[in-house]
């Protein structure tokens, strides 16, 4: 059974890899690879994780299926930004 911390490295190691595959990025370490958030559940771990690269709005999602062994890695890119007033009150 991995713990969090083995999988924290891990997503991290596997996020930094696939970034620094492309040439066009500058590398980066998986020790500067950031954990947003993180969840453990009965089947495995999640985390979403983000690269301080500038201009890079790609968040990267991360579970590790313990039942079936693997780890899953889904790249998102950031298409739209939008903003809604709230009225209060």
């Amino acid at each position: 059974m991995m713990t969090s911390e083995e999988f924290f490295k891990l997503a991290q190691t596997k996020v930094a890899e696939y970034n620094n595959n492309n040439p066009l990025l500058p590398a980066v370490s998986w020790k500067n690879v950031f954990i947003v958030w993180y969840a453990k559940n009965y089947k495995g771990h999640e985390a979403l994780l983000e690269i301080p690269n500038e201009g890079d709005v790609r968040y990267f999602d991360v579970s590790y299926d313990e039942d079936e062994g693997y780890l899953y890695l889904d790249v998102y890119s950031m298409r739209d930004k939008l903003r809604h007033k709230i009225n209060e009150g």
